[in-house]
């Protein structure tokens, strides 16, 4: 069985990055976008990082410019925008596509395992995942899902 410990990804600094670093902890897997009507959700997602972490909630945000080309910087600029606006202190990855021929393989498994009103397609940025401490997908979460309105799945995640 596949999990999400099974995958790698690069970090948004250009490092390779084993996803089996995060075995163990809750993890919330979101797409993100720098120019879109929903990133200020990343500081509602920075606010659960903050309050979960000590107990083992991962979030990794995964920037995607395939919708509305809400994401055109480089790697650099996103990150740089992230902690300036919204002080984001959890793992972020390179840019990745999430839907089509290119999409990064993480995506590929997460769709095949929740999927959602498009079937196998993520809709918009800030689709969000939610991942048990084993590795497997418990949640699948529509873009306008704020970060907050998670709490208590991942509470529950968390105690599992």
């Amino acid at each position: 069985m596949t999990v999400l410990h099974d995958f790698k990804a690069t970090s948004i600094d250009g490092g390779e990055v084993s996803l089996g670093e995060y075995a163990g902890d809750v993890v919330l897997v979101v797409n993100t976008a720098s120019e879109c009507g929903y990133t200020p959700q990343l500081g509602g997602l920075e606010q659960l990082y903050e309050t979960y972490r000590a107990q083992g909630l991962t979030v990794l945000g995964f920037p995607c410019n395939q919708f509305g080309g809400q994401d055109p910087g480089s790697d650099e600029e996103i990150g740089a925008f992230c902690q300036k606006n919204y002080g984001v202190s959890f793992p972020m990855f390179s840019k990745v596509d999430v839907n089509g021929a290119d999409e990064h393989p993480v995506y590929t498994w997460l769709k095949s395992e929740k999927g959602g009103l498009l079937g196998k397609k993520i809709k918009w940025n800030f689709t969000k995942f939610l991942v048990a401490r084993d590795g497997t997908v418990i949640g699948r979460y529509a873009p306008t899902t704020e970060p907050a309105d998670l709490a208590g799945d991942i509470e529950k995640a968390l105690s599992a």
